[in-house]
Formats: structure tokens, C-alpha cells, sequence
């Protein structure tokens, strides 16, 4: 009788536990772009383009415009949570929401080239190819991004586990594991970025224009 006193007192606490489980929002996560416009500066000199760019050029080039954008994620998190009975247990709902992009991104048009110019127009056009580079790469990769999170936080269920520890669990995997990942899809853009800047192109902008950009460069 007393085993039988101890399990009538048990299992009801885990039907009512179960129901307060199922009123919280299935974990769901959220992808969104930073789409922040690009800001234009003409203060730097070639020279002094030359030099921000040393780890991105070919040792000897001329760098006439040079476009700059920092990868950006963050991440938000809710978690609404039912704590059980005993204090021990809970149940928590992920609500994850990634934010990413390049903020802020920069094209730089060196300040011998004065705007309306014919050098001015090549070299910011071919500026223009970095930054839509930059754009079409984070549009192409959202979608494995979010299906990456989904399948791993969009469970379909709350997550279970000792109370007051899944918000730190989760920010602990977000930075350990996630915010590399994210940072590698995002830097795979540099394969593509590189595609524009051939010999051939530096070549073809600075004979370009009659001669002007080699004329302000001398």
C-alpha cells in the first residue's frame, strides 16, 4: 500500500506539468539581413588606399577605390519557460532571431579622381561589383543559414531540462559553435570578391579614360 500511496501521489504532478509545457510557443528562429546602405568617401589618397589595402592586393598595385564592410552577427534570445513543481525541472521554448550582414560597409574612391570624372565613374563602377558581390552573397546564403539554425533549434517541441540553465546552454552554443560557423559562410565571399580584382581588371581600369588615371598617379 505504501508503494502504491507513493504513485498516486507522483503522476499527477506530470500531466499538469506536461499542459503547462504545451502553452509555451514551439522554438522557432528567425534570419534577417542587414541591409544598411553603403557610405561613399573621397578623403583617402591613393597612397593611403594602397596601405589599407595591403593585406588585400597584390604586392605593387595602385589601389584607386577600395570597398570595406565588417561581418556583423547577432543574435536575440527569448526563451519563455514553465518551471515544475519541485523547482528542479523546467521547460523552455527557444526563440532565436539572427541578425547578419556587412555594417558598415565603405567604398572609397581614392580623392585624386574628382566625381563626374571619367576615372571617377571606372573606378566606382568597379567598386559597385564589390558591393553588389557583397549583397548577392549574403541573399545567396540565408537560406542555408536559417535551414542550419531550424534543424537545430526549431525543434518542435520545448526543450527539457534542469531549471534555470537552458538561456546560458544556448548562449554558450550560439558562441562556441554557431558565430564561427555563421563568420565562415560569410567570409566565403572573399573567393568571389577576388574573381574581381584580376590583373586583367587593374589593368583595364588604369589604361581606361585616355590616360587619366595614370596621368594622377604619376
Amino acid at each position: 500500500m505504501r508503494a502504491l500511496a507513493l504513485l498516486l501521489l507522483v503522476f499527477p504532478c506530470f500531466p499538469a506539468w506536461a499542459d503547462e509545457c504545451d502553452q509555451l510557443p514551439l522554438p522557432a528562429v528567425t534570419v534577417k539581413r542587414l541591409e544598411e546602405p553603403f557610405t561613399l568617401s573621397t578623403k583617402y589618397s591613393y597612397k593611403a588606399l594602397t596601405n589599407l589595402a595591403t593585406t588585400l592586393t597584390r604586392q605593387g598595385n595602385q589601389v584607386l577605390g577600395l570597398t570595406r564592410g565588417n561581418a556583423i552577427v547577432r543574435f536575440a534570445i527569448d526563451t519563455p519557460s514553465h518551471i515544475d513543481r519541485t523547482g528542479r525541472w523546467e521547460c523552455a521554448s527557444p526563440q532565436l532571431t539572427m541578425t547578419f550582414g556587412f555594417m558598415p560597409m565603405t567604398v572609397h574612391v581614392a580623392k585624386e579622381f574628382p566625381a563626374g570624372s571619367c576615372a571617377y565613374r571606372e573606378i566606382y563602377d568597379h567598386e559597385m561589383r564589390h558591393v553588389q558581390t557583397n549583397q548577392a552573397h549574403i541573399a545567396a546564403i540565408e537560406k542555408e543559414l536559417t535551414e542550419a539554425l531550424s534543424r537545430r533549434f526549431a525543434t518542435g517541441a520545448p526543450w527539457r531540462g534542469p531549471a534555470g540553465q537552458t538561456r546560458d546552454y544556448l548562449q554558450r552554443e550560439l558562441d562556441e559553435r554557431w558565430m564561427p560557423y555563421i563568420k565562415r559562410a560569410i567570409g566565403r565571399v572573399e573567393l568571389a570578391q577576388a574573381l574581381i580584382d584580376t590583373p586583367e581588371e587593374y589593368a583595364r581600369v588604369a589604361a581606361s579614360c585616355d590616360g587619366e588615371i595614370s596621368k594622377r598617379t604619376r
